[in-house]
């Protein structure tokens, strides 16, 4: 899954994830929860 299809499943700009990716933004539980729902893991699993 590319970051464009997981930006596009849970209705989230593409430059606010390239934020949460470089560590620019924290991201809060809420967003967690979408991208961990998208990806099918759990919140721990992103964590690690």
């Amino acid at each position: 899954m590319s970051q464009g299809d997981i930006c596009r499943a849970i209705d989230m700009d593409r430059s606010y994830m390239s934020a949460i990716e470089g560590g620019k933004v924290n991201v809060t539980i809420a967003v967690l929860e979408k991208l961990a729902n998208a990806l099918d893991v759990s919140v721990d699993e992103l964590l690690k």
